[in-house]
């Protein structure tokens, strides 16, 4: 049991939510119970209370009440726990990089940040790709089952103005996808809110994002393309996220009767294709993004990997195909 502590921000731990500075610094503090501590006051920032959200600044001080766990430390813990095999894997995902930004091939099954049960992640494997004494930050987010493109900031400043970019919606993303069915038309958008909600589903209450209607709505603009179809079982389609929804894309896929295949949270049943791989196909091709040093913005691509690549075969889909997307 250790007993009140005021703890200085330190420049590597800048704008980082306190959610995750005490998941970084005291990993046996359950969410939940932090979450109690900020609502009763007994973590405080220069003396105020603060939400789980709040972003720290260098040179603010944390009050940590006694807890019974490890004493914090500033180095990320999956430093020590790096071992040679880690960093060359994390290495062998590195398809871009400069002195600003790193950008990686997210494999599919490899969550980006940890969780409940999950141990092994990317945000914990960033340690072995550390340049000039700063660790690279994660700037947005892919799902676990999510391949492709992700993108990071090798200093605060780079990972601040990309943060920002991606706010600001002046990222231009293209996802490929294979759905069930055929989309008619082939190309369009689809403009359908989407908010989430508790449904009931196999006789439990679970949380989803669904399309809705009310206040409680997010906008959610999605357009998109069918590149190559197989008569009417199966197509390959590009997506243009216009807005960053959560699950966005699988959630307008399924409302318009064409779920992306392996998506079971979302297609159910409907998202089987037979012949081909029952995980998840949707991958993060390609992205455009300002440039932090300035000047032309940054064309990235990711090249199909796993099943996707496979799927991609067996259907002979054209994998260098020409997208041109409507200004």
């Amino acid at each position: 049991m250790s007993g009140v502590q005021m703890i200085e921000v330190v420049e590597q731990d800048e704008d980082m939510r306190i959610d995750r500075w005490f998941k970084q610094h005291f990993p046996q503090l359950r969410h939940g119970e932090l979450e109690k501590l900020l609502r009763k006051g007994n973590v405080r920032v220069n003396g105020n209370k603060v939400k789980a959200n709040h972003r720290l600044m260098i040179g603010e001080v944390v009050r940590v009440p006694p807890l019974k766990v490890r004493e914090p430390v500033h180095e990320a813990p999956a430093a020590e726990g790096l071992n040679s095999e880690d960093r060359e894997y994390v290495r062998s995902l590195v398809i871009y990089e400069d002195h600003h930004i790193i950008a990686l091939n997210k494999p599919f099954g490899i969550a980006v940040q940890g969780g409940v049960n999950t141990r092994r992640h990317i945000d914990g494997l960033l340690e072995g790709l550390t340049g000039n004494g700063e660790r690279p930050r994660l700037v947005h987010r892919l799902d676990r089952d999510t391949g492709g493109l992700l993108v990071l900031g090798r200093s605060r400043k780079s990972t601040a103005f990309l943060a920002e970019a991606f706010k600001q919606h002046e990222v231009q993303k293209e996802y490929w996808a294979l759905c069930v069915g055929v989309p008619n038309p082939l190309q369009g958008s689809i403009n359908m809110p989407i908010a989430k909600k508790m449904v009931r589903i196999n006789q439990s209450d679970q949380e989803r994002m669904v399309p809705a209607e009310g206040e409680e709505t997010k906008k959610a603009l999605t357009d998109y393309q069918v590149v190559e179809q197989v008569a009417l079982k199966a197509c390959f389609v590009a997506l243009r996220p216009l807005t960053g929804r959560t699950h966005q894309l699988r959630v307008h896929s399924s409302a318009i009767g064409h779920p992306i295949v392996g998506d079971g949270k979302y297609g159910g049943e409907r998202a089987k294709i037979e012949g081909v791989s029952q995980k998840m196909h949707l991958f993060c091709r390609a992205m455009t993004i300002p440039n932090p040093a300035g000047g032309r913005p940054l064309a990235l691509r990711a090249e199909l990997t796993g099943h996707m690549q496979k799927s991609w075969k067996f259907f002979d889909f054209n994998t260098e195909p020409e997208i041109i997307w409507p200004a």
